[in-house]
């Protein structure tokens, strides 16, 4: 397992980074325990989660995830100086008008309600989930600003942000002496390139952001389970996404499909491997976002730790999902 610096901050991070959306939703507690311990024992000391997971997906009050999460820390009381530890706010988290977004009272309110979850002091990264164009820039940072000098949070990062808002909160932080952000947490794939590659990368790499791509494997397709000439298993994310079933059904899809299979084979490696690894060997990248709802699906993903690909794989596969400048 490599660790690495996220952005210029000093923190470092497992090339891997858990990811907890299916904990309490697809995943029983007994399995997300499961995939704890096993990426814990595999090295794997980035975890990230949020206040939402995964009540907007299944109905539940809210913190689902988090409180597994904080019982598993309980639990395994040993483990928690080894981890960084992240979360999320900005999401509905009741019915009230204070309930969501970035002001500085649902920030307040949310950071204790996480803590309380967690079972811990400090978030190692606390981030904004998306952003809130009701919330002054300058208020958010200073929330989260004071929560970094009340120790409560280390470092703080943003979420589906866009280059225009990224850079408008880097200069704000930067005019006023606040905690700025030190990564960005975008939606970055083979078939979902553009959103990030046109401006949002530049930016991370002018400014020194990290960058932790959630969606990593285009929520299954990447991996290899859908094949354009059969019918779309039961059950399956692709039964109900019609991102996955457009990609299903896209030329661009079933290019890239074929250029990772192609890699796959002659790396001996799965499919899911070939996509996670062309991420990790691109320079902006810090640490993919995994969500294995398995041990199983876990350990297909570990299988990617260390793999870097040469100039001519990455051509192949970036040839193939090769995106067009009007959008994808």
């Amino acid at each position: 397992m490599e660790y690495r610096r996220l952005g210029k901050a000093g923190l470092k991070v497992s090339e891997l980074c858990l990811g907890t959306m299916q904990f309490g939703w697809t995943a029983d507690e007994a399995a997300s325990i499961a995939v704890l311990d096993s990426a814990f024992e595999a090295g794997v000391n980035f975890i990230d989660t949020a206040d939402i997971y995964s009540n907007w997906a299944a109905g539940n009050p809210g913190g689902v995830a988090e409180a597994i999460l904080g019982r598993w820390l309980a639990a395994n009381p040993g483990r928690r100086a080894d981890l960084v530890l992240a979360t999320k706010v900005r999401g509905p988290m009741g019915d009230g008008p204070n309930d969501a977004g970035l002001s500085r009272v649902h920030i307040l309110n949310s950071v204790e309600a996480s803590l309380r979850r967690l079972g811990t002091e400090t978030i190692d990264l606390y981030q904004t989930h998306w952003p809130d164009d009701d919330a002054p820039i300058d208020e958010t940072l200073e929330a989260m600003d004071s929560l970094v000098r009340r120790g409560m949070v280390r470092y703080v990062g943003c979420s589906n942000y866009p280059a225009a808002k990224l850079v408008q909160a880097l200069w704000a932080a930067d005019r006023s002496g606040l905690a700025r952000f030190d990564c960005l947490q975008p939606h970055y794939n083979l078939m979902h390139r553009s959103e990030f590659e046109r401006e949002l990368e530049s930016v991370c790499r002018e400014y020194g952001l990290g960058v932790i791509p959630y969606s990593p494997l285009a929520g299954g397709f990447l991996t290899g389970k859908y094949v354009p000439t059969q019918e779309i298993p039961t059950g399956s994310r692709g039964a109900s996404s019609r991102r996955i079933q457009g990609y299903i059904r896209s030329p661009r899809g079933s290019s890239v499909m074929e250029a990772l299979s192609q890699l796959a084979k002659e790396r001996a490696k799965t499919v899911s491997q070939a996509a996670l690894g062309w991420l990790l060997t691109r320079p902006s990248v810090t640490s993919p976002i995994i969500g294995p709802r398995s041990v199983e699906q876990l350990a297909d993903n570990l299988g990617a730790v260390g793999l870097r690909l040469d100039e001519r794989e990455c051509q192949l596969l970036e040839a193939a999902s090769a995106w067009d400048p009007e959008g994808e």
